[in-house]
């Protein structure tokens, strides 16, 4: 597609200086008194007035355009079939449309005509009076008002009646409901492919209150990854807030978004009377400050505004520069409600299954018996024990699956603690897909289209999932039938790659490939290679097809082994820690349920991985036969064999209960050792560490995953609440505390595991712990500060994107000239590889902990001031080292990886 004559030139006008966007409409139709004449007899509709007084609506764009305004919305925010339904114009919105744009558009001319310059007209896009995102009725969570194709077709004739009319720009905006916005999206995407050109798409969304969030609960950074895999201009916010509100969230925007960053606030916050009282001087004192701070391209103001507004801030504006948009490092970003981004640091991403009606014979039932409430359960289970993507299969040959696929997403999204997470739409049959598609407002991933049907058919499919806002998945498959053998797969995948990023420009970070995890064992020669090539495969793929995904249903490995579930989950684990090592990076698995690689006897493992690697002709035979042993044994013996492990030494106990994530006995355990130990501090810092340590190191190393992890972080939990009771008697006898630590887990990490753990071992050592919880905003932590006044600043995060979120905490704090000591703590490398990146950009010393158990001591020298001076110079000696080990690569985290081993690490 070309770009209009019209994108060319705002696209070179925005880089040049910041612009200015027009004021409010409705605050100015106010001015002229208008009786119900005027308005055709439909009085509040203002969008008629470009049919009914179009001069009225040109001199309003004339006023704007003298004060200074480079882009003019037409008055046409409400007209869509759905809005003007109220009044019985539902009809008449093609006209309206048209008629808006041709007025901007004279308004323009005239003005240029006399003056000169350059200037726009946006085609003003509301959300509409109806939501397909949100449920319409609190009794009913599944309904909803509006369907996305009813929605998408409202805004189709829309944009078709805008751009007819001479329309520059399509603006979408006061977003409250990220699936509305996602099916004008869909609208404008379908309608610039028929007119064969590229018009600007501006987004601007609006925060609801405080919280940061829209109004359907998605958090802004979920918001811009549902919508970053769009064509877009720009993004911003407008509405329901005043400047000074608006101000932490354009910089959050601005920060995360790779388009130009728009802001039109409200004047102020509304008054009781419903008006507005912010002077236009006030207004553009703080929008100055949006332009000082590097945040915005295009400003101007929404309800209350006016050409005043609009002169003061063209005033506030001259002569700054504009914004320039951040190299942001191309990744994969979905979300629910919450943001998930995944990087090539990212551990291995676990997908829930049991939400499959093929593999969860529980869920089937469920949904077969419309038991809505416990189906949705078992995805909230799923997230608290650790998954990150919810996996939606509800393919039956005796149901009708789209309306049932309907009604599960529709619930999934009216349920917070479900739609928190994103979801895969997991479904043989396109229809299917394309029910999930239209009621999620998130971005997720569709699984699967393949090349079975021909390029043609595979094309038009994911141009669709495209324009829908989803990551694709590719399914190993072409016209001749499944790959199976490394040869096919990796042709297959190849052809995919190539079609998707040559044809359609598809984000290779939203595409995923199955290559197919088959069947082994199962006495089929044809079968023997099926592991070992889908491994070959995925190192292929990783080497050859860059920024795509792996991901696979783990549990087809296992078929040949259906009814010995032991043998099985041993299976999965040991396939799962090669190919995770080949570059498998997501697995639709129940993780939980497996066990540890290194727990799996030496033995069984060698069987297992005979078969996998096909090592010898008779690796199937050799593992059936044992598997029917130990099978056997298990049976006989089962009771006996569970509990073991509870004849080991106390030390031992606790540990094994900690990394195989056993609660039934850790409270007692605990008990029996606070009283061995004498001290409830010393059962923490010998005990229970020693065994979280070993959890993470086996987590670092592949060979437990973040559900296990969950698991092991509650054995912890519970043992430290039989401890706390003594641990605050001790408090209470020793007096003053030794100091103030703040502490919070970052926005996009929910995991709270190593935080909980640090304030403990603190709290032991008579440190006063504030606990800010988890998901903080940077701006929630500076409130901390500015409140609390910490002598200590703790920073955690599980997951690795929550890594980018630290170094913006550190150079806020630096920015609002803050001295206070930072510690970070995290996914042990990447925590590392942050605190080395962002230790000389601020004022206040950054420090790793590499373990909880470091923390105390890092605590004590960083509060210590005769000690303080020496042990940051030591500090700041590894920290330059680990830099110069970088080789200015800051993706590249193995040099430090390399540097830790040689005996660089921090603290």
């Amino acid at each position: 597609m070309r770009p209009t004559a019209s994108y060319t030139a705002l696209r070179s006008l925005v880089k040049e200086r910041i612009l200015l966007l027009d004021g409010g409409m409705g605050t100015m139709v106010q001015r002229f008194n208008l009786s119900e004449k005027d308005f055709w007899g439909h009085g509040g509709n203002n969008d008629i007035l470009v049919l009914s007084r179009p001069d009225v609506i040109e001199s309003i764009h004339l006023e704007y355009l003298k004060s200074g305004a480079d882009i003019i919305e037409s008055c046409t925010f409400n007209s869509n079939a759905i809005s003007q339904a109220d009044y019985g114009l539902q009809e008449e919105c093609y006209k309206l449309n048209k008629a808006g744009a041709e007025v901007a558009k004279k308004a323009i001319e005239k003005y240029e005509a006399e003056f000169g310059g350059k200037h726009f007209v946006a085609g003003s896009i509301g959300p509409t009076s109806k939501a397909t995102g949100m449920a319409s009725n609190v009794e009913d969570p599944a309904g909803r008002a509006i369907s996305f194709k009813e929605l998408s077709e409202a805004y189709r004739t829309q944009i078709k009646g805008l751009l007819d009319g001479g329309a520059d720009i399509l603006l979408i905006e006061t977003i409250f409901d990220t699936l509305n916005c996602k099916a004008a999206l869909y609208a404008a995407s379908k309608e610039q492919e028929e007119r064969g050109i590229e018009v600007p798409v501006m987004l601007s969304a609006t925060i609801s209150d405080a919280s940061g969030r829209l109004l359907a609960g998605q958090t802004l950074e979920a918001f811009w990854n549902s919508v970053c895999g769009y064509d877009l201009f720009s993004v911003g916010l407008n509405c329901a807030l005043g400047a000074e509100e608006m101000g932490s969230h354009i910089a959050e925007i601005s920060r995360i978004a790779n388009v130009f960053v728009s802001a039109y606030p409200n004047a102020g916050l509304p008054n009781p009377l419903g008006g507005y009282d912010e002077t236009p001087e006030g207004m553009a004192g703080h929008i100055e400050k949006f332009a000082q701070n590097g945040w915005v391209n295009i400003v101007g103001g929404c309800c209350g505004t006016t050409p005043e507004n609009i002169a003061a801030m063209k005033k506030a504006v001259q002569g700054k520069a504009p914004r320039k948009i951040p190299e942001i490092k191309n990744i994969t970003r979905l979300s629910g409600l919450e943001p998930v981004d995944i990087t090539e640091q990212s551990n291995f991403m676990n997908i829930g299954e049991r939400n499959n009606m093929a593999g969860s014979l529980k869920f089937a039932k469920m949904v077969r018996e419309n038991n809505w409430s416990e189906a949705i359960q078992l995805s909230i289970s799923q997230i608290e024990n650790g998954a990150q993507i919810i996996d939606i299969n509800v393919d039956d040959g005796m149901l009708d699956s789209s309306e049932k696929m309907k009604h599960f997403v529709n619930l999934y999204v009216s349920e917070p603690a479900a739609a928190k997470c994103p979801i895969m739409i997991d479904s043989s049959d396109w229809k299917v897909l394309v029910a999930g598609m239209e009621c999620f407002p998130g971005k997720g991933i569709v699984n699967s289209l393949s090349l079975k049907e021909g390029e043609e058919a595979f094309l038009k499919k994911a141009k669709e999932v495209k324009w829908m806002g989803f990551a694709l998945v590719c399914m190993a498959f072409d016209e001749e039938g499944q790959a199976s053998s490394y040869e096919k797969r990796t042709v297959v995948c190849k052809r995919q790659y190539d079609l998707l990023t040559q044809k359609l420009n598809f984000n290779p970070c939203d595409i995923f490939f199955d290559p197919n995890i088959l069947s082994i064992g199962t006495g089929i020669a044809e079968h023997a290679d099926y592991a070992k090539d889908f491994i070959e495969t995925c190192k292929f793929i990783k080497a050859n097809l860059p920024h795509s995904h792996i991901v696979g249903g783990v549990s087809n490995l296992s078929f040949a082994f259906k009814g010995n579930n032991a043998i099985r989950e041993s299976m999965h684990s040991c396939f799962l820690y090669h190919a995770s090592r080949a570059g498998m990076d997501f697995g639709i698995v129940n993780a939980g349920m497996l066990p540890i690689y290194d727990d799996i006897p030496i033995i069984e493992r060698d069987l297992i991985e005979d078969l996998i690697f096909n090592k010898r002709p008779d690796a199937t035979d050799r593992l059936l036969a044992y598997a029917e042993s130990v099978k056997e044994r298990k049976s006989e013996n089962a009771n006996t064999h569970a509990l073991a492990w509870r004849d080991l030494p106390l030390a031992e106990r606790i540990s094994h209960a900690l990394v195989k994530g056993i609660d039934s006995f850790v409270e007692s355990d605990a008990e029996e050792a606070r009283v061995a130990l004498g001290s409830p501090l010393k059962v923490i810092e010998e005990l229970l560490m020693s065994g979280m340590n070993k959890v993470g190191e086996l987590f670092s190393q592949g060979k437990m995953f973040l559900p296990q992890v969950v698991k092991s972080a509650r054995v912890m939990k519970k043992a430290v609440a039989v401890l706390q009771p003594y641990i605050e008697a001790e408090q209470k006898e020793t007096g003053a505390r030794a100091g103030k630590i703040l502490l919070a887990t970052v926005k996009g990490d929910v995991h709270d595991i190593g935080k909980n753990i640090v304030a403990v071992v603190l709290s032991c050592n008579n440190y006063e712990i504030i606990d800010l919880g988890v998901m903080c905003p940077a701006e929630k932590i500076l409130e901390g500060v500015k409140e609390h006044k910490p002598d200590l600043l703790g920073l955690s995060g599980l997951i690795t994107p929550s890594l980018a979120e630290m170094s913006f905490v550190a150079e806020s704090l630096s920015k609002e000239n803050f001295d206070t000591p930072v510690m970070i703590g995290g996914a042990t490398t990447s925590a590392l590889h942050t605190a080395v990146k962002i230790a000389p950009s601020g004022k206040q010393p950054v420090v790793y902990v590499q373990d909880a158990g470091k923390a105390v001591f890092v605590a004590e020298q960083l509060l210590n001031k005769t000690k303080r001076g020496a042990f940051l110079q030591e500090n700041s000696e590894k920290q330059k080292k680990l830099r110069d080990a970088q080789n200015k690569k800051e993706e590249n985290l193995a040099p430090i990886e390399e540097a830790r081993k040689k005996g660089l690490d921090l603290f």
